[in-house]
């Protein structure tokens, strides 16, 4: 690729908020996840984990008319967000729900890998598969770079962009760390990706 300066985001939660301060944050975080989407749906419950890059991760769980019961995953920084930015947090929670909704049966969470090899095998047969599938589907029939690379500072990552961009970033990556934690909340990986590249058409006014 071609002027392959990288956007790799900052996903973590570092924060320096006492320990006070931030227990009824995430209180009143995991409260409001709860009550919007009981606007959705009629059992909902959740719980609370901590991550020592992530920080505080919320994960909801509820059930669909035959119940079967799914769980997805939220950080804490972009609930804050939506909470605090206005629209209907409830539709956008429960978005996430509905699209796992569309495979009956239940979806519970991924068990996390245990071993270096499980990670290796979740990264080449699921991960990395689907995301390159995902982009290149988003933008057929233009031409997506799609695949793994190293950066410097975040380690393997997994970068995308559109050769035909030859004047500016053309490029974005994401540490594979990041989209296995989507993986692992039954969040869908390539979306980031997929926001990613909007970004660079619409920097260079594709859109």
């Amino acid at each position: 690729m071609t002027n392959d300066t990288k956007n790799v985001p900052d996903n973590g939660n570092s924060t320096a908020i006492p320990d006070e301060k931030m227990k009824e944050l995430v209180n009143a975080v995991q409260h409001n996840g709860l009550v919007a989407l009981r606007m959705r749906f009629d059992e909902v419950d959740g719980q609370v984990m901590m991550h020592e890059v992530y920080g505080p991760i919320f994960v909801f769980r509820t059930k669909d008319e035959s119940g079967d019961s799914y769980a997805c995953g939220f950080f804490l920084r972009e609930l804050i967000a939506k909470f605090q930015g206005g629209g209907d947090p409830s539709e956008w929670l429960a978005s996430f729900f509905y699209e796992l909704m569309k495979v009956k049966g239940g979806r519970l969470l991924p068990h996390p890998p245990q071993t270096e090899d499980e990670a290796k095998a979740i990264i080449d047969k699921a991960l990395v598969p689907a995301c390159i599938a995902a982009v290149k589907e988003e933008f057929a029939p233009e031409e997506v770079h799609a695949g793994l690379d190293w950066h410097d500072e975040h380690g393997p990552v997994f970068e995308t962009g559109f050769p035909a961009i030859s004047d500016g970033n053309n490029v974005c990556a994401f540490p594979l760390h990041v989209l296995m934690a989507h993986y692992l909340l039954n969040r869908e990986p390539s979306e980031l990706l997929i926001q990613g590249l909007y970004r660079i058409r619409e920097e260079h006014g594709m859109n």
